[in-house]
């Protein structure tokens, strides 16, 4: 279990910050229109660029501009440009918000973390005062223990509060 006292992430946003996060979010769409969302099988049947096949990529597009005329009448060198430079204008975007997603996917898991930390050992803390007989707190080890018990009480094993003998 992590150190109770020890509240890395103490912080939650205003109303106005998620609505101007929101509005961020939705500029950016509006400015990239041409978003689009594919399947998990189209995702699997496109090919995929990387490092070496874009340098390949980029010497194709070089020899269909300095070789016009053996270039067939259905493929389109100007469109290879343009999916190209876009690809690249995208990865460096994708680069930058990856970087967010990481940041705010670790700060929401660390949290997370900080508040059911403390969960169990309210839940213990509760239990203790069950078993020393403090009145209420059989029913509030009750409502805990079968939220406990429905969340699988995942992450951190903790054993159920059991009745003093």
């Amino acid at each position: 279990m992590s150190n109770l006292l020890n509240n890395r992430v103490n912080a939650t946003a205003t109303a106005a910050q998620l609505t101007a996060v929101k509005a961020a979010f939705q500029t950016i769409l509006t400015n990239l229109p041409f978003l689009v969302g594919l399947t998990a099988d189209e995702r699997k049947s496109l090919n995929s660029i990387d490092v070496n096949n874009k340098a390949f990529t980029e010497d194709a597009i070089n020899a269909g501009v300095n070789n016009p005329t053996l270039i067939p009448s259905y493929l389109s060198v100007v469109n290879m440009q343009n999916d190209l430079a876009l690809f690249t204008q995208l990865d460096e975007i994708s680069g930058l918000a990856n970087q967010l997603c990481e940041r705010i996917e670790d700060t929401k898991m660390l949290a997370g973390s900080e508040a059911y930390g403390v969960a169990l050992a309210l839940y213990k803390a509760f239990g203790s005062a069950a078993d020393a007989g403090v009145q209420g707190a059989d029913s509030i080890v009750d409502q805990l223990k079968k939220r406990f018990a429905a969340s699988g009480g995942n992450a951190v094993t903790v054993p159920p509060v059991m009745p003093a003998v």
